[in-house]
């Protein structure tokens, strides 16, 4: 309800409320990764972040915005119509912008449960081990360190776009 009464009383953020949603970032990271796609959009190199055939987000090839030293972003996998939207999208994104828009509507900030929203549904579709990859909490495990490997998940994807299929029922 809460970010469909975001996205109801401005419009402008309807897409980037959908990013976060869909993708399980942090805000900050949302953020970064939302005017990313825009700026790469721009400059006609959106295929060195974004992998079209995969129909993910490679954050990891910008290390310097995603692989922080305690909080991490990997990979989103995020569809086609989605970064279209987000490219043609000419208003840049900050978090002073959305922080003050959903206080100044009254609105508690509920950013963190869209991220919780997120892996709960996911738990419908995933093994820990892989809403773990996709949240960037890779942990000192002998098991993620040296034995996750999403390459050999050929159905990552499919099984993550059956988990958006149903986060979008709840934020339109």
């Amino acid at each position: 309800e809460w970010i469909r009464q975001v996205k109801e009383k401005r419009p402008d953020l309807a897409e980037f409320m959908d990013f976060i949603s869909i993708t399980g970032l942090r805000l900050n990271e949302a953020i970064k990764s939302y005017n990313l796609i825009r700026k790469l959009s721009r400059e006609g190199r959106l295929n060195s972040y974004y992998n079209e055939e995969k129909e993910a987000l490679e954050h990891f090839r910008y290390e310097e915005l995603f692989l922080r030293k305690g909080k991490k972003a990997f990979v989103s996998f995020v569809p086609k119509q989605f970064i279209r939207r987000i490219s043609q999208n000419k208003n840049e994104i900050t978090k002073d912008t959305v922080v003050m828009a959903v206080k100044r509507m009254g609105l508690k900030q509920r950013f963190s449960d869209l991220r919780e929203l997120h892996g709960s549904i996911l738990t419908r579709y995933l093994s820990e081990s892989e809403i773990n990859f996709l949240h960037g909490r890779i942990g000192a495990s002998v098991f993620m360190q040296n034995y996750f490997n999403p390459v050999w998940i050929n159905d990552l994807k499919e099984r993550v776009f059956k988990g958006i299929k149903e986060i979008r029922t709840f934020i339109s």
